[in-house]
């Protein structure tokens, strides 16, 4: 049996696990959150995206790791990319498994003004749009012979690729806001097709986090 739960028990327990990732100083114990998050990555049969998405973000956790090195010490700069790495895949895994859509209206039924609810929604949904269009801009100067690849000699044409990608984005804004106001956005009395509310298992998963989260900060 699959135990469904409440998106916003999935961001409450994203943040509890954050704030326990943020709260450990033991490299064992950072060790052991990671790999709890890699368990999870496997479980939920994401780990294919997650080496892809691993690629791009070891640069900045190197990055990070030189500087935490050069200000500090050794150890310093491995508990702080140990940190950065385990709190990047505990929302790599939250928004992998949760639907921005029901995140959103689960939001709006907590209170949450259903036009800053679909302005989050829309940022994550189109962010591989816009991630699309870079790369197909990229794919085409350099076909015309300007060179992009990461790089200071390739700064100066950068314009090449960000003047066509924020024509492309305000472009692609005015279609939705056409399209948003062809279909009656701001007209009031909204409805939801599905009815979110929290569960047993739900207040329990939550209750169990938090008292879990305090023994571990609380017992030495």
């Amino acid at each position: 049996m699959t135990i469904r739960l409440d998106p916003r028990t999935k961001l409450l327990l994203a943040v509890l696990y954050a704030a326990w990732i943020m709260t450990t100083r033991s490299l064992p114990w950072l060790l052991a959150e990671l790999g709890l998050l890699w368990l999870g990555v496997v479980l939920v049969r994401e780990g294919r995206t997650y080496l892809k998405w691993l690629r791009v973000l070891m640069a900045m956790t190197i990055a990070w790791f030189l500087i935490a090195w050069w200000a500090f010490d050794l150890m310093a700069a491995v508990t702080a990319s140990l940190r950065l790495l385990s709190l990047s895949s505990t929302f790599f895994l939250f928004f992998r498994t949760t639907s921005p859509y029901d995140l959103s209206n689960a939001l709006v039924k907590s209170g949450l003004p259903y036009e800053v609810a679909f302005v989050f929604r829309t940022s994550l949904q189109f962010v591989p749009v816009i991630t699309r269009k870079a790369r197909n801009i990229f794919d085409a100067q350099r076909s015309r012979g300007i060179p992009l690849e990461p790089g200071w000699a390739a700064l100066r044409h950068y314009p090449a690729l960000m003047t066509p990608l924020l024509i492309q984005a305000f472009q692609l804004a005015d279609e939705l806001a056409e399209a948003l106001e062809a279909r009656g956005f701001s007209r009031p009395g909204r409805t939801f097709m599905q009815d979110y509310r929290l569960q047993a298992v739900d207040w329990a998963v939550l209750c169990g986090a938090v008292i879990l989260l305090l023994a571990i900060i609380l017992i030495p």
